[in-house]
């Protein structure tokens, strides 16, 4: 998922070097939405995969 966050942001900076504004701001917006994403899932696998303290 950060993949593709990475390549539409790279999509946004090639289309607003271009001066494809919209096109731009939609992959900024598409990015972003990704990236978010990607932080929240790799958060909660953190938490989800952290070993749990064996009970006696």
């Amino acid at each position: 998922m950060l993949y593709w966050a990475l390549m539409f942001f790279i999509i946004a900076i090639v289309a607003a070097v271009f001066g494809f504004g919209g096109i731009a701001a939609g992959a900024t917006q598409i990015a972003q939405i990704l990236f978010f994403v990607f932080l929240v899932l790799f958060i909660v696998s953190l938490i989800a995969g952290r070993p749990r303290r064996p009970t006696v």
